[in-house]
């Protein structure tokens, strides 16, 4: 009797504890109340020995990581080498230089901070407004180079008018191309006249005004010969112009997009259109965007008014100065000193032709772009990564490189032409409107911008055939830092020559 009494109590204790741990109402109908007790105590003991089991499994895993841990760590107490390289050997296959990149670039600020400072600590300050103004005109009631701009306009409307004849049969194909020849002559030697015989033309004045002409020439040519092609397209009833894709399928415009046909594109809209869209090359119907960006808009605006305030500071204040004090041993012919000041003279002309490309190509382009909805705003590709001159010179400059390959370059080679001599002669090309860019503003010819791009092409062959890789880029980076300040040197000197020393003797 006691035994029962103390299981029952030890019943009575263990169905107190679940039914208040559990919260569970059991309700005792027809004997279902010691089953269902009975039913939670066995459920309660195999919690508890499963609990038990997956401690135990999770401690021997515990156990044997810390066996290893200590194991490894008497390892190491014993042995500490391996074989493996030095990171900076090219056979240990490491290639993350961030942190060398990040060095290079925090001695470069600080170098050229060094320069600027010492720059005005000798100098002062040299920016003057006033003679910026003075380089574009040098009579304020006289704007020889604005109105030489405006002239222009005449020769885009003789080419316009010479291509409504031509497509309505009113001159015949040969009449034709003469009227083209003798307008796109002109156009490249009555701007070089007035620049050469008119005083008050000054040389940034003229030279702005030239190359305006230069980019109207090369415009109108391709303006001609794409409607020429649409045309011999339409001769034998072709719907396609593979040449120059200038008549697209249905499928290369969205719906809604309205195409234009030869002969509807010869409008003054069509016209103006691409005269001021960011490109060379003339197409009846460009790719077009969406929409005006403004925000976009503002920040080109933004960035091409900094750079132009930031491109006169650093010409004035650090080019200037020591263009000036290279005369002295350019007249002596001092080898040393003349390579001293020509090392001087490449970080800020480097500078500067860096902000120009970035001004020019991605500011500017992009903002006239936006403007007139153009969609194609491959002005340029990645060509600070250039491992040979060709690479470098197809890539810098997308609008004049697809102008060349177009309408020069593929022309030769479908008259039988080798790829050699049509290199060369896109070459010659560059280099003859580099000369008339340059010599013609300051009335002086010394064929050193000719000589310096005609000798891209031993520079292209002798990087393409024994410099590959870095090597191949570090050439191409030296001759546009050093080259191009060799030539400046070389110009100014010869100016102040011209029209300085001879003066005061």
């Amino acid at each position: 009797m006691t035994d029962l009494n103390v299981n029952g109590v030890l019943t009575r204790r263990r169905r107190a504890t679940l039914t208040a741990g559990r919260v569970a109402t059991v309700q005792p109908v027809n004997g279902a109340f010691a089953a269902g007790t009975a039913s939670l105590v066995t459920a309660d003991f195999s919690l508890h020995d499963g609990q038990k089991i997956r401690e135990r499994s999770l401690e021997r895993p515990a156990a044997k990581s810390e066996k290893k841990k200590r194991k490894g760590e008497m390892g190491d107490r014993l042995s500490c080498h391996q074989a493996q390289e030095s990171l900076l050997s090219s056979s240990s296959g490491y290639r993350n230089y961030r942190g060398v990149l990040n060095w290079c670039v925090v001695m470069l600020v600080l170098s050229n901070a060094r320069l600027f400072l010492e720059n005005l600590l000798k100098y002062g300050i040299l920016v003057d407004p006033i003679q910026v103004i003075s380089l574009f005109l040098n009579d304020p009631y006289s704007w020889p180079a604005a109105c030489l701009v405006i002239v222009s306009n005449v020769f885009i409307f003789v080419a316009l008018y010479t291509e409504r004849q031509l497509s309505k049969g009113s001159f015949s194909e040969f009449a034709g191309f003469l009227v083209h020849c003798i307008n796109l002559s002109i156009l490249l030697t009555f701007p070089a006249a007035v620049v050469l015989w008119v005083p008050s033309m000054t040389s940034v004045g003229g030279a702005i005004a030239l190359g305006i002409y230069t980019i109207l020439f090369l415009k109108l040519y391709s303006y001609k010969d794409v409607n020429l092609w649409c045309r011999e397209l339409s001769t034998v009833k072709a719907k396609k112009l593979s040449r120059s894709l200038s008549c697209p399928s249905p499928q290369h415009f969205k719906a809604g997009e309205q195409k234009v046909c030869y002969p509807g594109n010869l409008t003054i809209k069509d016209m103006y259109y691409f005269i001021f869209a960011p490109t060379l090359c003339y197409e009846l119907n460009f790719p077009r965007s969406p929409k005006i960006r403004i925000r976009f808009l503002l920040r080109r605006l933004f960035e091409m008014l900094f750079f132009i305030q930031l491109s006169v500071f650093l010409t004035q204040q650090w080019m200037v100065p020591i263009i000036q004090s290279s005369m002295k041993p350019l007249e002596d012919m001092d080898l040393s000193r003349m390579t001293e000041r020509l090392l001087r003279l490449a970080v800020p002309n480097h500078l500067l032709w860096l902000m120009f490309f970035y001004w020019f190509f991605h500011s500017s382009m992009n903002f006239t772009a936006e403007l007139l909805r153009f969609g194609d705003r491959q002005f340029y590709r990645d060509w600070w990564n250039s491992e040979t001159v060709t690479y470098f010179w197809q890539n810098w400059n997308i609008p004049v490189h697809k102008w060349c390959l177009r309408h020069f370059y593929k022309p030769l080679l479908r008259r039988g032409f080798s790829k050699m001599v049509s290199q060369s002669a896109v070459f010659f090309l560059s280099a003859f409107f580099h000369e008339y860019l340059v010599s013609v503003p300051l009335r002086m010819f010394r064929l050193w911008a000719f000589t310096g791009m005609m000798a891209q092409l031993p520079l292209a062959w002798f990087v393409g055939h024994f410099l590959q890789g870095n090597y191949g880029n570090a050439a191409v980076w030296m001759s546009i830092i050093i080259g191009q300040p060799f030539a400046v040197l070389m110009y100014v000197h010869d100016y102040y020559v011209m029209h300085y020393r001879n003066g005061a003797q």
